[in-house]
């Protein structure tokens, strides 16, 4: 039995904790999705006529009940799959700031963990989604990468 993956394009959260550093989801353990026992991002498929902020919004309201009033947009990733006979795809990644105090309302509801990291740790975490890992490169090196946003 093959199972289908869903490729759409996707948004995902770079989620700054005050202090203490960057919120990850623990993926479930499901064949049917990308990168299954892995650390991400939260977020998720951006639907037909949607806009991408909007879709972060609705990702994040739904896996962690949290409405975010600031979301930056920090990067984008265009997958051109054509090669291979698939169409082209985006993923994009925006800041979102949260406190201590919002962290401890939140409440998971897409996922098998959420776990806060400093930069240095996640970096060094073995099963990290490739694209979430390269985008979490990109933030936690923009000083040296000639960035201070």
């Amino acid at each position: 039995m093959t199972i289908k993956l869903n490729l759409a394009d996707a948004v995902a959260a770079i989620i700054l904790v005050e202090g203490q550093g960057y919120l990850m989801q623990l993926r479930d353990e499901r064949p049917d999705i990308w990168y299954p026992g892995h650390w991400g991002f939260f977020g998720g498929a951006v639907d037909p006529g949607e806009e991408p902020l909007a879709a972060l919004r609705r990702e994040l309201q739904e896996e962690l009940e949290l409405a975010p009033v600031d979301a930056e947009l920090f990067t984008r990733f265009d997958f051109d799959l054509g090669p291979a006979g698939l169409d082209r795809y985006f993923r994009s990644y925006y800041v979102v700031k949260i406190s201590e105090a919002a962290l401890a309302r939140l409440r998971l509801h897409e996922g098998a963990a959420m776990r806060v990291f400093s930069g240095d740790a996640i970096l060094k975490e073995a099963r990290v989604t490739p694209y979430d890992d390269f985008a979490l490169f990109l933030h936690y090196t923009r000083a040296r990468l000639g960035s201070a946003k």
